[in-house]
């Protein structure tokens, strides 16, 4: 049945209402952004689309990157972009995944080979476009045909082993898995490497005690190869569990079980295999399954584990993607006890050092080293999820190393000019948001926002300068650049990052309080949020003209915002989704229009509609239960019935 039949169950608000200073903050965001889209995708592409750049890169390493600095154009779209940047974003995805194809990393449309660190990144763009216009065919196509790269299903990549039920290499894609690399494959990011620690310990060429490893050097770098192929590119890691996100965005589409099974299933073997390694999530598992297989028996050393490059930080966070995942698509908070479990694990190796409670985030065969103090991050996103008081303890009982409350400038200019915080796409305020939930920082929307407005700015300023003309990378001088951007854009490894340190296209604050949850995980993660804004008049998804929200507080049972329309003389239709993929149902809602008039409604659906009148606004206290429906790209107006399907091509076989 179409949902554009569906009932939705609606009030009207016409209190007047002081536009608030939240509410033209946010549509000064979003007036501005329409405006940087356009200027950003112009400053950086030739007339065809085509970004302004080399004609030839040599490495696996480099399509995320491109991906990432413009796929915030697609999820700004679905927040409440206009036409134009949805058009952008089509175009923007389009080209760089062609151009991509000429350097030789894409193939089939999807990376070659790579690790699920950075297909995770690059991905991100592709499961943005979930939320802009689901009945997309191509993009409901390349879901599917993605997701049978891992599933076992398409023969030309077999990534997949559903015997072992292992992914047969860290490095997988379009081509199958890459169980031996060659000297070109690291090629462009040697330099980089240079500053990390050695990924091997016996290593003839290195002595490790020097903590950085010289990639540069050409007999280190053999050697590291060759042990690479030894010991590290056959066989599964956690890692890949980042796939996960690739099969519930190929679920929210389709509805095909089998996707969903194949999230669970992944999930419940790497939770048997730290249960057969007392407990601690190994790194590295052979083809047949086996922990250590070509590791000398050791569940350590694996490919992006618990020695090199981060340690714990690129184990917990594919899995709190995946756990997130599992219970998006199931509502088994359950699948929350593996990653639970390895924070309480790290929680009790902790030591005092220098008075500070710090935790090893590696393990070397000398045993655990490198105490640091816990990331609350990762804590927080599963709290988000679970939002169970025991993860609240956990995130508690973590040390402090900075102001929870600061509200911080990312990137390399902050709000006084000086060097910023490097955060990952931006993101920089996930600590800040929670205390908020908690009820510190009342007056965070404002703050938020007006962060939000002066990053925009700053990035505007660095993208119009000198130093951000693209044709003038190759010839960067440091010594004379006109703005610092903090990366070396002499450097092969750091100039393919260059996009996104010049994109103004950021809107942390606006996404928290629109979606009343923190921005996506970077590598790989969904935008999970409790709520999600629709057009009613226009139906599309992202608020309507005028219209501003934020979500104030957030419980395992309720969600409270705020909605004003700031318009004078037009009335706004806004319609409210429980939860970014309609995982959750409205119960009931008290209305409190701004003249103290309240009502209580009966809901019983994940949407509800507010029409707002022109300078109106209310409060909202929604009751809801979470995890009752099954996640969706479906819209308020269409089902899955109201799409095409997908096209069927001739069986490979035919052409043999």
């Amino acid at each position: 049945m179409s949902n554009s039949s569906k009932k939705i169950v609606s009030a009207k608000v016409s209190a007047p209402h002081s536009n608030p200073k939240w509410a033209k903050q946010e549509r000064e965001i979003i007036e501005k952004l329409n405006d940087a889209a356009v200027e950003f995708v112009a400053r950086y592409c030739r007339p065809d689309g085509t970004l302004i750049w080399r004609d030839q890169w040599g490495s696996m390493d480099g399509s995320d990157d491109p991906y990432e600095a413009f796929m915030n154009l697609a999820l700004f779209y679905s927040i409440g972009g206009n036409e134009r940047v949805y058009e952008l974003a089509r175009q923007m995805w389009d080209m760089i995944t062609w151009q991509w194809t000429q350097y030789g990393q894409i193939h089939r449309e999807f990376d070659g080979y790579y690790d699920w660190m950075h297909h995770g990144e690059g991905m991100l763009y592709f499961y943005f476009f979930g939320l802009t216009k689901p009945e997309s065919l191509v993009d409901r196509q390349r879901a599917q045909s993605f997701a049978n790269m891992y599933n076992g299903k398409d023969p030309e990549a077999p990534n997949y082993d559903p015997e072992h039920k292992v992914i047969r290499s860290p490095l997988n894609g379009s081509r199958g898995p890459r169980l031996q690399v060659t000297h070109e494959d690291w090629q462009t990011h040697r330099t980089v490497l240079d500053d990390y620690l050695a990924p091997y310990e016996d290593l003839k060429s290195h002595d490790f005690a020097n903590k950085k490893c010289h990639w540069s050097d050409d007999a280190v770098y053999a050697e590291i190869l060759e042990k690479m192929n030894l010991r590290m590119n056959r066989g599964d890691v956690p890692l890949n569990l980042n796939a996960t996100t690739l099969m519930t965005h190929g679920y929210m589409y389709s509805h095909d079980d089998s996707l969903k099974q194949w999230v669970t299933d992944y999930l419940n073997v790497w939770h048997d295999r730290a249960k057969a390694n007392n407990g601690i999530l190994p790194d590295n598992v052979g083809l047949t399954g086996k922990i250590g297989e070509y590791n000398d028996g050791k569940w350590w050393g694996g490919y992006y584990g618990w020695r090199w490059p981060h340690g714990y930080t690129t184990l917990i966070e594919p899995l709190t993607n995946a756990s997130m995942n599992a219970v998006l698509l199931t509502g088994d908070m359950k699948n929350l006890d593996l990653a639970r479990s390895q924070e309480d694990f790290i929680w009790s190796l902790r030591k005092d050092v220098d008075g500070v409670t710090k935790s090893p985030m590696k393990h070397f065969d000398t045993g655990w080293d490198d105490f640091r103090m816990v990331n609350p991050r990762n804590m927080i996103y599963i709290w988000t999820t679970s939002m169970a008081d025991e993860d609240l303890a956990r995130i508690d009982r973590m040390p402090r190393g900075s102001d929870w409350n600061e509200i911080i400038a990312p990137g390399v200019s902050g709000l006084d000019g000086k060097t910023g915080h490097a955060t990952k796409h931006y993101i920089a305020n996930t600590l800040s948001w929670f205390q908020y939930m908690r009820g510190e920082i009342p007056d965070y929307p404002e703050r938020i926002l007006d962060m939000n407005l002066t990053l925009i700015d700053n990035q505007l300023r660095k993208m119009r300068s000198k130093t951000g003309t693209p044709r003038d990378w190759d010839n960067y001088d440091p010594a004379t650049a006109d703005v610092e951007v903090g990366l070396d854009l002499r450097v092969d490894g750091y100039q393919i990052h260059a996009w996104q340190e010049f994109n103004p296209v950021y809107f942390e604050g606006l996404a928290q309080m629109v979606f009343g949850g923190p921005m996506h995980i970077s590598h790989g993660g969904l935008q999970h949020g409790k709520v999600r804004p629709f057009d009613g008049q226009k139906k599309r998804t992202g608020l309507p003209d005028d219209v501003a929200m934020i979500v104030e507080k957030v419980t395992s049972t309720s969600v409270e915002m705020q909605v004003a329309n700031i318009s004078a003389n037009t009335s706004r239709n806004l319609v409210l989704q429980a939860g970014t993929f309609g995982e959750h149902n409205f119960t009931k809602v008290t209305v409190t229009q701004s003249d103290g008039k309240s009502e209580d409604i009966a809901i019983n659906d994940k949407w509800f509609e507010i029409e707002l009148e022109p300078n109106s606004g209310a409060t909202l206290k929604f009751t809801l239960d979470r995890y009752v429906n099954s996640p969706t790209y479906e819209t308020p107006w269409q089902s899955r019935n109201d799409w095409d399907a997908v096209i069927k091509g001739r069986p490979a076989a035919n052409f043999k």
